[in-house]
């Protein structure tokens, strides 16, 4: 809850556009011509159309849940940084160096010899703080406690920029102690969930007795019973996305008259924030509700409960049998995924998410070229006149609302490739056979990084991605568009290619992170990036309206019998994708004004490149139960409906693929929906 609260994750006119790409030898198409079925009508299955070939002769690797264009980008970027982290690895370096802590951490994973010798060992300290917990003050201060160190409560605390005054920090407070990815797996009545909840009630019970905890069938239903109260008072992700009626902030005196029987003093104590004097709770009726349920559940049940906690969240750091059983039930049972990933790309993985910025620094060195930042800023800067223009000339916006819209706009910072200052990793103690305290350490670490600055200015120039990460976010409070290196390359971005190809891909990924600006949630925050309302009634209505069509459209998508895509919930990474091309689209026809007409390339025109460039970026498969498990918990719809969704709004790509009425894609244009 609280990373879905911070940042949006792939969310008069300038009279002339300039290209994308400098003047050089004639461009490569960028299309890539094998993976399509061109014997798909584009309006009867586009994402078909697109990638349909290469969908039909890829297998799904065995140790992934989908694969596609980003699993392809993410394990070529895994490679990379593989090299730079054995460099360290197998190197001598002085202790305390960031070489030394990056190659011991990868070690410290990969060390299963250690690892299943000491079994449940490193846990212990945490079994022998929660054992101690004598009554229901403990019990908060435990909450408290635990999340410093990395692992889970009822109750979560973390650091945002302040919704209400970006230019320092808040601490905000939500729901969270859930075993399963959402509330809904606790309720849905559907034959699949049911065996979802059968089956995590017996991993509980065989994690038990793994590691060598009593009673193990009997904690599990006990866990599980508390686990559904606790989900039964959960705020939905739907509802999550109201930021308006969500962010509030309480008084300490506030927070008592909320949770009267909750030992806040002994909470804020421990997370070192005993002298607030505000901070938020966003979700305050399951925080009132928790309140009940701690004092009517019994101490010896929450020690269960806890006990389970601090187990399933350790058991990827711990011994081989805790880790696989752990492997069996998130990964096979809720994804269909076959085996574990290979070791080092799991260490892999762990050093990113402790020292990232470490090994960024030398990723970008090594594969980020200088002149790819430069023409990325130019791209940003075409994307955004485009906005400007297309703002200009809706229909259903008032003046009012657009001298907004423009502020707005014009204050977009684009952050591109890598952070202009690095991480400092110096306070990081990292020992070659102590996995489980490296990662605890590192908590401490970040948690006190955190309270030592509550009461600075924000840091304008962090990032919350690493260069090596394939992906793009929106930060509405920093009102910052994010593109880290690795998401620079083919087919997103390709420097060689034909401008239409990067319109349609990397632009419409521009497009999409700005659109996010103005979606659904980011439309709260204004040009500074303040939670307030900037919208008449007038426009507000009149853009729900359009986005209550988009939410139709979506929830008449239907991958399951059983079970459609979440319009609401997807809505606003849908209005990012229709923003997003629609924006691509026309930002590259700036760039060809008083211009001679684009070649035709492989036998398609610079319009149909457009949309092709969009629609090869969503290829991928993906296994049942791993769409399931997304269309429960993630705000991104299915990369299918990415390609169609969209495009099938977009005027021009009636016209430039000849789409008729009786293709299955085909909207009346009264229900094409344009947004921005």
């Amino acid at each position: 809850m609280l990373g879905a609260i911070a940042l949006f994750a792939l969310g008069a006119c300038s009279p002339d556009v300039p290209d994308a790409r400098p003047d050089q030898a004639a461009p490569v198409s960028g299309i890539d011509l094998s993976a399509m079925d061109q014997g798909v009508r584009p309006g009867e299955d586009f994402f078909a159309y697109v990638n349909g070939t290469w969908v039909g002769a890829t297998d799904m690797p065995a140790d992934k849940s989908r694969y596609g264009v980003f699993d392809q980008l993410r394990d070529e970027s895994q490679e990379a940084v593989r090299a730079i982290i054995e460099e360290s690895a197998t190197g001598d370096f002085p202790h305390g160096s960031d070489e030394q802590k990056v190659g011991d951490l990868y070690k410290s994973f990969l060390d299963w010899e250690t690892r299943d010798a000491l079994g449940i060992e490193p846990l212990q300290p945490e079994l022998d703080r929660i054992d101690a917990i004598a009554d229901y003050d403990d019990l908060a201060v435990y909450f408290a406690e635990t999340m410093k160190r990395g692992l889970d409560a009822p109750l979560g605390a973390g650091q945002v920029a302040d919704f209400l005054d970006p230019s320092r920090y808040a601490m905000i407070v939500s729901q969270s102690g859930l075993g399963l990815p959402d509330r809904e797996y606790y309720f849905k009545d559907d034959g699949k969930s049911e065996e979802i909840r059968v089956k995590y009630v017996e991993h509980i019970a065989r994690m038990f007795d793994l590691a060598g905890f009593d009673g193990g069938s009997a904690a599990a239903g006990t866990i599980m019973a508390l686990e559904t109260r606790l989900a039964a008072e959960n705020m939905t992700k739907e509802k999550a996305r109201d930021y308006a009626n969500n962010y509030k902030k309480y008084t300490q005196d506030d927070l008592r008259a909320l949770m009267p029987g909750f030992n806040w003093d002994g909470y804020l104590g421990e997370l070192g924030i005993g002298d607030i004097e505000e901070l938020v709770v966003y979700t305050r009726d399951y925080a009132a509700a928790l309140d009940g349920i701690i004092a009517d559940t019994d101490l010896e049940t929450w020690k269960t409960y806890l006990r389970w906690s601090a187990l399933n969240q350790s058991a990827s750091r711990l011994t081989q049998a805790l880790d696989q059983q752990n492997f069996e039930f998130y990964e096979k049972t809720l994804s269909g995924v076959e085996e574990q990933r290979e070791d080092w790309r799991r260490a892999t993985r762990v050093v990113d998410s402790i020292l990232g910025e470490v090994v960024g620094r030398v990723y970008v060195k090594r594969h980020f070229p200088p002149e790819a930042k430069e023409r990325m800023l130019e791209l940003v800067g075409n994307l955004v006149r485009a906005y400007e223009k297309s703002i200009n000339q809706l229909d259903w916006m008032t003046d009012a609302t657009k001298v907004q819209a423009l502020d707005k706009l014009s204050k977009f910072t684009p952050m591109i490739g890598y952070p202009d200052e690095w991480r400092d990793y110096s306070v990081l103690s990292v020992a070659a056979d102590d996995l489980y305290g490296n990662l605890e350490r590192a908590s401490l670490a970040e948690y006190q990084r955190h309270l030592d600055r509550r009461n600075d200015p924000v840091d304008r120039l962090e990032w919350h991605m690493n260069p090596q990460t394939v992906n793009a976010y929106y930060n509405p409070p920093m009102n910052q568009i994010v593109f880290p290196a690795a998401i620079l390359q083919p087919p997103f971005f390709n420097m060689a290619a034909d401008d239409a190809v990067n319109y349609g891909a990397i632009g419409a990924v521009i497009g999409h992170e700005i659109g996010h600006g103005f979606d659904d949630k980011g439309s709260t925050f204004d040009g500074d990036g303040v939670l307030r309302d900037w919208w008449t009634d007038q426009d507000r209505s009149e853009f729900e309206k359009r986005t209550g069509a988009l939410i139709e459209q979506y929830d008449a998508f239907m991958p399951f019998e059983d079970l459609s895509v979440n319009g609401e919930f997807t809505q606003g990474e849908n209005i990012g994708d229709l923003g997003g091309i629609t924006i691509g689209l026309l930002a590259y026809k700036m760039s060809r004004e008083g211009k001679d007409e684009p070649p035709v390339i492989d036998g398609f025109t610079g319009i149909q490149r457009v949309f092709l460039g969009y629609g090869q970026v969503w290829r991928g498969i993906i296994r049942d139960e791993e769409l399931r498990r997304r269309i429960a918990i993630d705000p991104h719809s299915p990369a299918v409906y990415r390609t169609n969704g969209p495009v099938r709004n977009v005027p021009e790509w009636y016209e430039a693929f000849q789409v008729a009425e009786t293709d299955a894609l085909y909207l009346p244009p009264e229900e094409r929906v344009k947004i921005w």
